[in-house]
């Protein structure tokens, strides 16, 4: 493949809060990015999402089950959401080049040398007609890395002309951030983000998920319950450092005596303190805060984080981007830098030993 060369690709991603299969396109030599503007979200079929979310009460089934049947049918959902997004932007699935397809996560231990992402690359590869790239993680992981974050190479490709530094926060139902600055980047999981407020509203309320953080909104805060949360010696701890979605759930259960809002307001809150917390982790103050994910979409979050930060916190679209479908973009960028042997991630980004490369390529024939 001649160096400099654009690829067309697409990434497809189903995030730790499982709400739905994102798909986005873009063009990339592994360097240098084009976006497309393109991307679609699409909801995992009801039931396979119910069996998916039961599967977390006993997530540790995946490192010795095969799970082949649940796999399955999560990469067909994938496939499904990949031909529904090219049939709706006009995309002719033959002009494509590679497709990046992450999978769910059902179970993160790299201090076990261990992540499971239900995708299989040779059976969407057949489906789709296209070649494929999955277990973007796992190399990073067997080399001693924390597997995660995965975002950073992209947020620095993205923030090239952007003043620094600069911090890009993702949150989703784990919050992970990059610092940028100079030849610096440094990437982190900072800890829950909407992963813990979606499942207790989900419980009590019966919703997916605090819908602006109104309920939040409502509550109170209680500051016992907030400090007993943050003592968690995981935010002390120097980083890399990397989360599974339900590391926090067990304790997290403290907020249960707690009424519906304040419990919302107390989860939400931790949320804020969690992220915040990564100050103290990198080099120099940022200037300002650009935050992706489902999560910018709660005021809960987005103005406490400004009140608690002292500096400008902005989606992700006040510099033209799409915190939609950005994590999607990713991995179509990382796709096309697995096929040309570059690194996808870092010592300062997972704390692997050395530039890591990684993918798994399925070819479509």
């Amino acid at each position: 493949m001649p160096a400099g060369e654009f690829l067309t690709a697409i990434g497809a991603i189903s995030g730790t809060s499982m709400d739905g299969i994102d798909v986005a396109l873009l063009r990339s030599d592994g360097t240098r990015v084009e976006r497309s503007g393109k991307g679609g979200s699409y909801p995992y079929p009801a039931e396979l999402r119910a069996e998916l979310l039961e599967f977390l009460a006993d997530p540790a089934r995946a490192e010795t089950d095969p799970l082949t049947e649940l796999e399955a049918r999560t990469t067909d959902a994938h496939v499904a959401a990949i031909k529904r997004f090219a049939a709706e932007n006009n995309v002719d699935l033959a002009t494509v080049d590679i497709v990046g397809m992450h999978g769910q996560t059902v179970w993160h231990r790299p201090e076990k040398r261990f992540t499971r992402q239900l995708a299989d690359g040779a059976r969407a590869a057949k489906a789709l007609g296209r070649d494929v790239i999955t277990r973007f993680r796992h190399a990073d992981v067997a080399a001693g890395g924390e597997g995660a974050p995965f975002a950073p190479l992209y947020h620095r490709a993205l923030a090239e002309p952007l003043a620094k530094p600069l911090m890009v926060l993702n949150l989703g139902g784990v919050g992970n951030v990059t610092y940028i600055d100079r030849d610096a980047t440094i990437a982190f999981d900072t800890g829950p983000a909407s992963a813990l407020l979606d499942d207790f509203v989900r419980r009590r309320r019966n919703m997916p998920f605090d819908e602006g953080g109104k309920l939040a909104a409502s509550g109170k805060v209680d500051t016992r319950v907030l400090a007993e949360l943050m003592s968690n010696p995981f935010f002390a701890a120097k980083p890399p450092k990397s989360l599974d979605r339900n590391d926090f759930h067990a304790r997290a259960k403290i907020v249960d005596f707690l009424g519906d809002a304040d419990g919302a307001a107390t989860l939400a809150a931790f949320t804020v303190e969690a992220t915040a917390a990564a100050i103290d982790h990198v080099p120099a103050k940022p200037s300002r805060w650009l935050v992706t994910g489902g999560g910018r979409l709660n005021r809960f979050f987005m103005d406490g984080l400004q009140h608690r930060l002292g500096v400008p916190v902005e989606p992700v679209e006040a510099v033209g981007w799409n915190g939609d479908y950005l994590e999607a973009e990713l991995f179509g960028f990382l796709a096309v830098r697995s096929l040309r042997g570059l690194s996808l991630s870092l010592p300062t980004t997972t704390g692997v030993p050395h530039p890591m490369t990684g993918g798994s390529l399925a070819k479509a024939a």
